[in-house]
């Protein structure tokens, strides 16, 4: 339903608490703060409500974004706003938008050509720069920008004739199989590894991203009877590795580990993270794996995800646990212990992948409540920081309501992405100047890269610790005025802002600002 006009037009006014912690008030209804120089520096830190909600957008074969190729750049450029604007909605803090689906670009990139889908044709320049509108759109909305690559992926049909010319897979034929009907990068190719990592730095040092982000093909996903054919490659590289399946392994290892150090030289605030396929090892195989009989990523794809978590090579792992509560092959609660158990002692942030294009699909999708019961299972667990959705559509459309659900349940606040575990660092300093003024929240501050909003009830005291349950928004750092679209007029309220730097670390607050609500 849609909110009434008065809610969403109304303003806030009335006086500001202009005392300072032990200062003289102003204001008659100011409640007296402690006896400190500052906001916070006395107060004992409430913890603010920090948790990952991201969405994927999946521009492969026109999954998410756009939804056609060759769509003028204004049609484009508003199907993008829309899935932001739900991913709002849902009080979502996190995007991870893919911009390299096949060795191609969202953007102008001095390795690989145009992506084929944004204007139907591999190569064709669509007249605009994509990725920087939608890093801007992104922040525009407080939502962090994570850059997804599919790094091996060359083309998902097999004719190299339709690659653009200048493709590097066309230029060097000897770096690509055919594999099926796709084309692929050979993973075992020291040539093949620095291209991907030269594509990913020249996107961390240009644009402003907020992660980096790795999905689950690594080497391809195994094909029956077919064997993957690099047998002139491991004869090259091989030597010293027991078998061509170790040899793999460390192929994908070296690119984890090297992009891992490689990003954080260019710019320490972003994050690498990879998106594994959900088992790592079945216990009938191994005794450190889970109680599951699935595909195995070490086995199979050669990705030996928890080497990455245990090694710290990556920043957070978001496993693709795809299945639902019960399933024989692999229960999502066996799955949820086993990678809380992963991750335990280590810095790296835990992201449950949740399969919402499953809804409605038969078996246990067919409730709308099961997504809803996996984030009441994940919330058990204090290692779970969150959870990811694939994909965009899927939330959009909101089968059988489970989206709706999903906020109802779980997502009616608004939520900070957890800070860093990276040691060293201070949060910012504190905005100052807390006014309100015709109906506007506004302060100062200085090289934040947000600022949180919170909003206590009634007249609350000068100074107040950060307090997740009064969170009310996250806006962009370029930004140091908001209002407030769902006060309730007649309410009296206190507002509090924070500032928070590029790793999540949050100052303190500054002093309240109290303000009766008006309808407009």
């Amino acid at each position: 339903m849609k909110r009434s006009v008065a809610a969403v037009t109304a303003l806030v006014t009335a006086a500001v608490i202009v005392a300072g912690c032990g200062g003289k008030n102003d204001s008659p209804s100011a409640a007296a703060g402690p006896p400190a120089a500052e906001c916070g520096q006395s107060a004992v830190r409430a913890g603010p409500a920090r948790q990952i909600r991201a969405m994927w957008i999946a521009t492969v074969g026109n999954g998410d974004w756009p939804t056609k190729a060759g769509l003028p750049v204004a049609e484009q450029q508003a199907q993008y706003r829309h899935l932001l604007d739900v991913a709002k909605k849902l009080n979502f803090n996190t995007v991870y938008v893919q911009i390299r689906p096949t060795a191609d670009a969202f953007y102008p990139s001095p390795y690989e050509p145009w992506s084929e889908y944004l204007t139907g044709k591999q190569g064709r320049d669509p007249g605009y720069d994509p990725l920087r509108f939608l890093v801007d759109e992104a922040h525009a909305r407080g939502l962090e920008f994570h850059a997804w690559f599919n790094p091996y992926r060359v083309s998902t049909q097999p004719d190299r004739k339709r690659l653009a010319p200048g493709n590097p897979a066309r230029r060097h034929p000897g770096w690509v199989h055919r594999y099926g009907d796709d084309l692929w990068y050979d993973p075992g190719l020291p040539e093949v590894r620095n291209l991907i990592t030269q594509v990913v730095l020249d996107v961390v040092r240009k644009y402003d991203v907020d992660g980096v982000h790795l999905d689950d093909y690594f080497y391809p996903y195994p094909l029956p009877g077919k064997a993957f054919p690099d047998t002139a490659t491991f004869k090259k590289y091989g030597s010293g590795f027991k078998d061509v399946a170790d040899w793999r392994r460390h192929n994908v290892d070296v690119l984890v580990q090297g992009l891992h150090t490689q990003i954080h030289q260019a710019k320490q605030w972003v994050k690498f993270g990879i998106s594994p396929f959900g088992v790592w090892r079945n216990r009938s195989t191994d005794p450190a794996g889970s109680d599951t009989h699935a595909l195995q990523s070490y086995d199979d794809i050669y990705a030996d995800s928890r080497a990455w978590v245990r090694n710290g090579w990556v920043d957070y792992v978001a496993p693709q646990l795809y299945w639902p509560m019960g399933s024989t092959a692999a229960d999502y609660r066996t799955l949820v212990a086993w990678w809380a158990k992963q991750v335990a002692g280590t810095s790296v942030q835990l992201i449950i992948g949740q399969a919402a294009y499953q809804i409605g699909h038969g078996g246990a999708w067919n409730d709308p409540a099961e997504l809803s019961r996996h984030l009441t299972l994940d919330s058990r667990y204090p290692a779970v920081a969150g959870d990811a959705f694939f994909s965009a559509t899927d939330l959009v459309k909101d089968r059988k309501g489970f989206a709706s659900r999903l906020l109802r349940d779980h997502y009616g606040r608004v939520a900070i992405v957890p800070a860093s575990a990276r040691p060293g660092g201070r949060p910012p300093a504190a905005p100052t100047g807390l006014e309100a003024k015709d109906g506007r929240l506004s302060w100062k501050g200085s090289g934040a890269a947000a600022y949180a909003i919170y909003r206590a009830p009634a007249k609350g005291p000068a100074c107040m610790a950060p307090d997740g349950r009064f969170l009310l928004t996250v806006v962009n750092g370029g930004a140091q005025q908001a209002t407030d679209p769902t006060a309730r007029p007649g309410r009296d309220y206190t507002y509090y802002v924070t500032a928070l730097d590029r790793l999540h670390r949050e100052s303190t607050t500054t002093r309240g600002a109290n303000m009766v609500a008006q309808g407009g």
